[in-house]
C-alpha cells in the first residue's frame, strides 16, 4: 500500500492519548571477558560472520510467521494515524533498548556511527556539511530530534479535528531513515550485549516489524537497508536472511 498516495484522504480522528517521553531503565552489562566466543567465519570468506546472522540468534523472535500480517492497515483506521502511532511505538521501543546498552556505547568504544565493516554514517551539521560523530552523540541527536517532532502538535497532531500537515509523509520517511541507522549501529556494535540480556528475540522482532512496516508503507528504501557495494549495511544481510526464512516479504 502506498502511503504517499493517501494524502487526499480524510484525516478526521478521535483524540489520542497524550504522548510521553520514554524513560529507559539501565541494566548491568557483563564485562567484556564474559562475552560469547568468537563468531563463526562465513564460507569462502575470512570476514567473521556477525552473531546476529548465526543460528540460533537469527531465528530468535517473539512472532512466528510473516510480519506482514501485523502491519496491515486495520479497518476504519486512517492511514496517517496508523503510521503516526507506529512511528511513536518504534521510537519508544528503540529508545528503551538503547537505554539499556548505552553505557557500552561510549565515545571511546564507538568513535564513529559504524553500521558495517566499512560503513560509518555522517551527520549533516548546520553548515550543511557531512561530519563524523561518535555514535552516542549521533544517536542522541537523532533521538532528540525525533522526540521534538513527536511533541510538536503541528507535525504529530493528537487532538481531534487537527489534520496532519502535507509534509508529514516526507517527514516520517526521514525519521524512518534515521531510526534505521540506530538499529544498524546496535546490531553492528552491541548485539553481544543484547545477547547477554537475553533480549535478542525482542530486538529481532522489533526490527523485523520495523522493516515490514517500512516496506509496506514505502517509508524505507532498499538502498538504505542494504547500502552500497563498497559500504554495505550490516543488517542488509539480516534483511535478506529473514526474507529467505519467510519472516519478511520478498
Amino acid at each position: 500500500m502506498s502511503f504517499f498516495n493517501n494524502l487526499g484522504r480524510s484525516m478526521t480522528r478521535s483524540q489520542r492519548g497524550p504522548k510521553r517521553s520514554p524513560t529507559p531503565t539501565s541494566a548491568p552489562i557483563p564485562p567484556a571477558d564474559s562475552l560469547p566466543p568468537g563468531t563463526p567465519t562465513s564460507p569462502n570468506s575470512s570476514t567473521p560472520k556477525p552473531l546476529y546472522l548465526c543460528n540460533p540468534f537469527v531465528e530468535a523472535a517473539l512472532v512466528k510467521g510473516n510480519f506482514k500480517t501485523i502491519v496491515m492497515l486495520p479497518k476504519y483506521v486512517d492511514i496517517m494515524e496508523w503510521v503516526a502511532v507506529n512511528i511513536f511505538d518504534f521510537y519508544t521501543n528503540l529508545n528503551e533498548f538503547y537505554g539499556v546498552i548505552t553505557e557500552c556505547c561510549t565515545q571511546q568504544a564507538c568513535p564513529t556511527m559504524a553500521a558495517g565493516t566499512s560503513l560509518n554514517y555522517t551527520w549533516i551539521n548546520q553548515e550543511r556539511k557531512s561530519v563524523h560523530l561518535p555514535a552516542p552523540t549521533y544517536i542522541d541527536y537523532v533521538m532528540t530530534w525525533v522526540q521534538n517532532l513527536l511533541d510538536d502538535e503541528n507535525v504529530f497532531p493528537t487532538k481531534s479535528g487537527h489534520d496532519f500537515p502535507p509534509s508529514f509523509p516526507s517527514t516520517v520517511k526521514h525519521v524512518y531513515r534515521q531510526l534505521l541507522r540506530v538499529f544498524a549501529h546496535i546490531y553492528h556494535a552491541h548485539y553481544t550485549q543484547l545477547l547477554h540480556l537475553r533480549s535478542e528475540p525482542h530486538f529481532n522482532s522489533l526490527f523485523a516489524h520495523f522493516l515490514a512496516f517500512g516496506r509496506e508503507y514505502e517509508l524505507l528504501e532498499v538502498k538504505d537497508v542494504k547500502g552500497s557495494s563498497s559500504a554495505p549495511v550490516g543488517v542488509g544481510l539480516l534483511w535478506e536472511k529473514w526474507k529467505e526464512m519467510g519472516l519478511l516479504e520478498s
